[in-house]
């Protein structure tokens, strides 16, 4: 009995880059940073954060909440002086599905390794870690980690 309880663990792996999952979790991601580096499109940011979001970052602290974020953006990267670029390492790139005890897909771990740029000069390449969760038909963007950000020549 106590195997048969163990089979939804076994073969639990990263999804692949061909999957739905994986093709809308990264579309999503690049929409998040298009939204808050380039665009500054706060509404098409809020469309993609859960109302109870959490931030942790290893240089800046903890940040609270969905519209604590918003509006961090809009009077931080928004109004930054510089031209600022993020860009993904596309071969970092996993998501992992997270599944009920029912086996109902309810959420996934994105993670990854990125690189910020200031004025096209390269400021610093961080890993990040991203959980996703789906609300109706819609993944939304529920905690960040961003950590072991290193400044690189």
């Amino acid at each position: 009995m106590f195997l048969l309880l163990l089979i939804p663990f076994l073969g639990v792996s990263q999804v692949k880059e061909s999957s739905e999952l994986f093709k809308v979790l990264r579309k999503n991601d690049s929409l998040i940073f298009n939204a808050s580096f380039k665009t500054c499109n706060l509404e098409e940011l809020g469309t993609l954060i859960n109302d109870d979001f959490e931030f942790y970052h290893d240089k800046s602290g903890f940040m609270e909440g969905k519209e604590t974020f918003i509006e961090n953006t809009k009077n931080g990267l928004c109004k930054s002086p510089y031209k600022l670029r993020r860009e993904l390492k596309e071969e970092s790139l996993e998501v992992f599905a997270l599944y009920d005890n029912k086996g109902n897909l309810y959420g996934a771990i994105q993670k990854g390794v990125h690189s910020f740029y200031e004025n096209d000069a390269k400021g610093s390449t961080a890993k990040f870690t991203h959980v996703w969760i789906q609300v109706q038909d819609k993944w939304l963007l529920k905690r960040v980690l961003s950590y072991d950000h290193l400044v690189k020549p």
